[in-house]
């Protein structure tokens, strides 16, 4: 028997992707009343498959939760031409996918059932979001911090801490209240210009002001 997508750890198929957003969008409209059957229907898609290849119905929102997190990245950047330029480049790309994908109401609905779930006992669905949306994210932009520190462009002792005070700049108090059903709209030139001033305010408390070693060839 294959393996489901959630347990092979393979990149889903365009096709499952649209499965995947069926069910963001149930979320959105059903909150915790998801099915398997109610996404077969609307998706047009068997629940055998979904089952073959999804597992079952936590392996199919662990898969959600992944999907919609993939969409925060931390850029493209060159370990060997990080620059100054190129680390704030980055850094506010990610800053910029990140609050554009947490102010949208799939992820509002999303984190609104996850949160609800981590406190009823009703699934694990708080610990899929906490482990494949705010630690996975974690893990993707540290390489580009401990690259920086490398460069000598960025100063700190622990990288999980410079994260957390990356991401608390950043955050502040937005996700609360959009949770908590603030009308706050973030537009485009918004969402930019909160990204310069959280890498902005980053640099001054870790920047060293140096640029990045030139590197020599013979």
């Amino acid at each position: 028997m294959n393996l489901s997508t959630v347990q092979s750890g393979a990149e889903p198929t365009p096709r499952q992707r649209e499965v995947l957003d069926v069910v963001l969008a149930l979320l959105v409209e059903d909150g915790d009343k998801v099915t398997m059957s109610a996404v077969s229907r609307r998706a047009s898609c068997s629940k055998e498959t979904l089952y073959k290849w999804f597992g079952d119905r936590d392996g199919l929102l662990t898969a959600t939760v992944r999907w919609q997190a993939s969409k925060v990245r931390a850029g493209n950047w060159d370990r060997q031409r990080l620059d100054a330029a190129a680390l704030a480049e980055s850094l506010e790309d990610f800053a910029a996918n990140w609050l554009t994908v947490i102010s949208s109401q799939t992820s509002i609905a999303l984190n609104r059932v996850a949160v609800a779930h981590a406190g009823s006992g009703k699934s694990d669905l708080g610990r899929i979001v906490l482990e494949n949306g705010r630690f996975a994210i974690g893990e993707r932009l540290k390489p580009l911090l401990e690259a920086a520190r490398e460069a000598g462009l960025l100063a700190f002792d622990d990288t999980e801490s410079a994260f957390r005070t990356f991401f608390g700049l950043l955050g502040r108090d937005v996700q609360i209240r959009l949770l908590l059903g603030d009308r706050l709209v973030l537009t485009k030139s918004e969402i930019a210009r909160d990204a310069a001033r959280t890498v902005e305010q980053f640099l001054t408390l870790f920047g060293t002001g140096r640029p990045a070693p030139q590197s020599t060839t013979n």
